[in-house]
């Protein structure tokens, strides 16, 4: 099975693909330049999982109307991720990624989170960075899940792999962040990974438990 994940986001692309993997779950997980790109989709539903549900509808409605790609098994998936901060009532949340303005980049946004935490004492530096995931199949069926990765925000960013707000980002149980631990430790306990658990499993009961 094809699967067209509703993202510019190369590193997004690239955990899917090693998660799904290391789950036994035989599928190609392609861009969407691959179904003749992606449909701007406004993020505004309000929620992680109505994001992503907006974002596999638009791209599946791309594929169905001359993508090229409809004649072999396909789904799209449309997944919205963002850090939870206490601390902030629950932002950046689901504009985690546009947290300093639309078009921002991760410095940016990571800065701002830091210079809002400011003088907030350790105890109070928990968060939790959630995923939701949502596909649609070729025959129109909805699969969906979600997954929530908890810990706490550090003052200054440390690592230099991952993506977004790894580097401040601290997994429960850990003493490194996201950004240094190594990848397939973050791929095993993320948000992410916790919510393409659930997925793959649907995923592989959906393709007739191939594996």
């Amino acid at each position: 099975m094809r699967l067209y994940l509703a993202t510019g986001n190369a590193h997004k692309i690239g955990e899917f693909s090693a998660i799904l993997t290391a789950r036994g779950v035989q599928v190609e997980v392609m861009a969407p330049s691959a179904a003749g790109g992606m449909p701007q989709v406004d993020e505004d539903a309000g929620t992680f999982i109505g994001n992503a549900r907006k974002k596999a509808a638009a791209l599946a409605a791309q594929i169905r109307a001359g993508g090229g790609v409809a004649d072999a098994p396909w789904c799209a998936v449309g997944d919205d991720s963002g850090l939870c901060v206490d601390a902030l009532d629950g932002a950046p949340g689901v504009r985690s990624a546009r947290f300093a303005g639309d078009g921002a980049g991760d410095a940016a946004n990571t800065a701002k989170l830091l210079r809002l935490l400011e003088g907030v004492r350790a105890d109070r530096r928990t968060a939790a960075f959630h995923c939701a995931i949502v596909a649609i199949l070729a025959d129109g069926r909805e699969l969906s899940s979600e997954g929530r990765c908890p810990g706490r925000i550090i003052r200054a960013p440390a690592g230099g792999g991952g993506f977004g707000y790894d580097p401040v980002f601290v997994p429960e149980g850990h003493e490194r962040t996201f950004a240094e631990l190594p990848a397939d430790v973050k791929n095993a306990i993320s948000h992410r990974a916790r919510a393409l658990e659930v997925f793959a499993a649907m995923l592989s009961e959906t393709m007739g438990g191939a594996r």
